[in-house]
């Protein structure tokens, strides 16, 4: 067989389903017609990721506080469960209301309901918009994980 036939041939048969399974099969065929274990399972091109938040001041920080895997963070979730119920409350023990709350411009933090938490919750706040959306140089919780 000639190596442009062969070529032609495993371009007719190659079909990548999603980012990480791959089968030979004819172009037009769809993935719930192929049987499970002819799926060839590739690894993943990212590791899982961790997500961790912290609250820090000059005067202590608090415990790591870790997000659930599978959590998507979204404005509702970071009001809600990390800042209500574990990052305030510990700061407020740490620092009393001699802080300024910080952050970056994730979209979590700049959600509109979110400022307005912050702005009635914590004793000063520098607005997210302020803050570089990535600035490692400028955080202190990359050196404290």
């Amino acid at each position: 067989m000639s190596s442009l036939r062969i070529k032609r041939c495993c371009r007719s048969l190659h079909l990548t389903i999603g980012e990480n399974d791959r089968v030979y099969a004819p172009r037009d065929t769809r993935k719930r017609s192929i049987a499970a274990e002819r799926l060839l399972r590739c690894r993943p091109t990212f590791s899982k990721s961790l997500l961790v938040s912290v609250a820090v001041s000059k005067l202590g920080c608090s415990p790591l506080f870790f997000v659930e895997l599978g959590v998507k963070v979204d404005g509702r979730y970071y009001r809600d469960v990390l800042l209500k119920q574990q990052m305030l409350p510990v700061m407020c023990r740490i620092a009393g209301d001699t802080y300024v709350f910080q952050q970056d411009s994730a979209p979590a933090h700049c959600a509109r309901d979110t400022v307005r938490l912050l702005q009635q919750e914590t004793p000063e706040l520098i607005s997210p918009h302020l803050w570089p959306p990535n600035s490692p140089d400028l955080n202190p919780v990359d050196y404290r994980v």
